[in-house]
């Protein structure tokens, strides 16, 4: 099985509006692209794929039928969303639990196209003019773009949504804009967005994509968690009926002033789209098997390979089926939080590490499906293999006396068990590691100086992590960790996340493919690590860290990035802040059989919600016309 994971904030702000580009300038890369002039799209690296006349996306169905809902489980997530619960609407704010696919019904200045690794085009935007100083980004509104109550969105409303994410947003958002001076309307379809200087060059591919929200709606609504009442949009999505911490539908806005433009044909086909929420995995697959669940994908390696057993399958009304992966650094791992003394040195870190089994545990809980994890930035050119480069090299040697000499070598890998789940072999060097540090053995624990116990207590929100979690526990125990799980409910594991009030918990994101400083500061970097609600799960505080993440934002080329990011992950693998877990290279997607999609998928990105349609053949075929 497999944790669901959450999306990078480029990805999770990309799924439900897309625009087109207006005929403006040929495709430039970013960091060539010339100043003073309108263009129609940025790209961090090499030319843009689209021209200005392009009618759509290569991987939409321009002529995909409209209509019929959509009930699904989503596979992702972003900021303070979750899939356990909702009971707040505000999907920007730090605090509070709100629903997946809130951003469906929200616009941004530009968007990605999802067969580039990071390409934005217009959307309410058609275009921007990078100042000489490439400090300052001059939008260019589209005089037709307003919000579901009819009121024009003007330059006003973007200026005053930076300020106030800026402000008051989820980490998510408010980091990105750290280094964003002022946003200013210069007149009614005009906005201006000057940095400070210190922001990277490919900051502005995170900010255009932030939803733009109605400054007259949270100047008579509060911005926080509290709010219940169905924000304002402007997308092609508004928020229909909801049950608080039920289930929440999307309608398809008849009216939505994006609908022709090239860049949204083919896409937002359904009529309503409807999430269910459900705390428990097993009666969440009951209801798919009903139907009333239309599609889900499947995290559970036991119900993939014995599950699929039930009358609705096997009549061939539902279909199972793997569609690859996206072509995204992605990282399933536990941290192991360092603000806690405990947990500071690097080999009780490892010794926690070499406690779990997973040979035993893809043998016996996975049925062989998943795959080990060594790195932070999985199934990417961007994980280390080997020795360093000496491009690599150039980059670690300055940085010597702060990092673990591990970095320096072979790049660090989980160390493989024998498969019986009690390697007494792996259990021996963990406890020789442990007595290293000081950890002395009194009885069944292992105790410091003060004869305080070393305590790893492991938070997760489902029963099934008790499962697969309990013999990693057991052996903890072995070697004398007095180990444990805390099983809660998805408000307060949400808390406890936000407020770093746990020992160990596990996480799954996905990266953009064309990571940024912003992408990686808020997981790795000092700063961040005691920002509430921050994805600096460890704690990590490190001086050479910081100065890689740097050295990234820096890159000017997809070569320096990926010598940057591969020093980065030997550091991050050295230091052993998260365990490396597992990871699938396809979606293990079921659904009923009743819906049309591209036969192409993109590379870098999978919204299932915007790109597939009822198929009315095939639903009356299966009786659900």
């Amino acid at each position: 099985m497999g944790q669901q994971p959450m999306l990078p904030r480029r990805d999770f702000l990309a799924l439900g509006a897309a625009a087109t580009a207006a005929a403006l300038l040929p495709g430039k890369a970013f960091a060539a692209s010339p100043t003073g002039v309108k263009l129609y799209g940025l790209s961090a690296f090499g030319d843009l794929k689209y021209k200005p006349d392009f009618t759509h996306f290569d991987y939409v169905n321009v002529d995909a039928p409209q209509g019929g809902t959509f009930n699904f489980l989503p596979r992702n997530w972003g900021a303070n969303q979750t899939p356990l619960t909702f009971n707040t609407l505000n999907s920007f704010v730090p605090k509070g639990d709100s629903p997946q696919r809130m951003e469906m019904c929200f616009d941004s200045l530009m968007v990605r196209a999802l067969d580039e690794p990071d390409a934005v085009y217009g959307l309410i935007a058609d275009g921007v003019t990078i100042s000489d100083d490439r400090n300052g980004f001059t939008f260019s509104l589209r005089p037709q773009a307003h919000f579901h109550d009819g009121t024009p969105l003007t330059a006003e409303d973007a200026a005053f949504t930076f300020k106030l994410l800026k402000d008051k947003g989820h980490p998510d958002y408010l980091l990105p804009l750290t280094h964003l001076d002022d946003a200013i309307a210069i007149d009614t379809h005009t906005l201006k967005l000057a940095f400070s200087g210190k922001q990277t060059t490919r900051t502005i591919l995170n900010v255009v994509a932030f939803p733009i929200l109605s400054k007259a709606f949270y100047t008579t609504n509060p911005f926080d968690s509290s709010q219940m009442n169905p924000p304002l949009g402007s997308s092609a999505y508004k928020v229909g009926r909801w049950s608080a911490g039920a289930w929440i539908e999307y309608e398809r806005v008849a009216d939505y002033w994006g609908n022709d433009l090239p860049i949204n044909r083919g896409q937002n086909n359904f009529q309503r789209i409807r999430v269910e929420f459900y705390q428990d995995r097993n009666v969440a697959f009951e209801a798919f098997k009903k139907g009333e669940i239309l599609y889900k994908e499947e995290f559970v390696s036991r119900v993939w390979a014995t599950g699929y057993d039930f009358p609705a399958f096997n009549a061939g009304k539902v279909v199972k089926h793997e569609f690859p992966a996206e072509t995204v650094p992605s990282m399933q791992a536990t941290a192991v939080n360092q603000r806690r003394e405990q947990f500071r040195d690097p080999r009780v870190r490892q010794a926690i590490g070499l406690c779990f089994d997973f040979e035993w545990t893809r043998r016996n809980f996975f049925y062989g499906s998943y795959e080990r994890s060594q790195s932070c930035f999985e199934q990417s050119d961007f994980r280390a293999e080997g020795t360093p480069s000496p491009e690599e090299l150039a980059l670690l040697e300055p940085l010597r006396d702060q990092i673990p000499p591990e970095a320096l070598g072979e790049a660090v890998t989980q160390a493989v068990s024998n498969g019986s789940g009690r390697d007494r072999q792996l259990l021996g060097k963990a406890a020789k590691l442990l007595a290293e540090t000081g950890w002395k053995r009194s009885g069944d624990f292992v105790v410091n100086d003060k004869g305080g116990r070393l305590s790893a207590e492991i938070l997760v929100d489902d029963e099934t992590f008790e499962q697969v979690y309990s013999p990693w526990v057991e052996n903890m125990k072995a070697i004398g960790i007095d180990a444990s799980i805390r099983l809660v409910d998805a408000a307060q594991y949400q808390l406890r996340q936000n407020s770093f009030d746990y020992d160990l918990v596990s996480v799954a994101f996905s990266f953009p493919a064309t990571p940024t400083r912003d992408d990686l500061e808020t997981f790795f970097h000092s700063r961040t690590a005691t920002i509430s609600g921050s994805r600096n799960l460890p704690g990590i505080s490190n001086p050479a860290i910081d100065t890689l993440i740097d050295t990234v934002g820096a890159a000017k080329d997809r070569e320096s990035l990926t010598i940057a990011m591969r020093a980065l992950d030997r550091v991050l693998r050295a230091r052993r802040d998260w365990i490396p877990s597992w990871f699938l290279a396809n979606h293990r997607s079921a659904y009923w059989d009743m819906f049309g999609f591209p036969e192409q998928k993109p590379d870098f990105g999978f919204p299932v919600e915007a790109l597939w349609w009822v198929d009315k053949g095939k639903a009356a075929k299966i009786g659900k016309a």
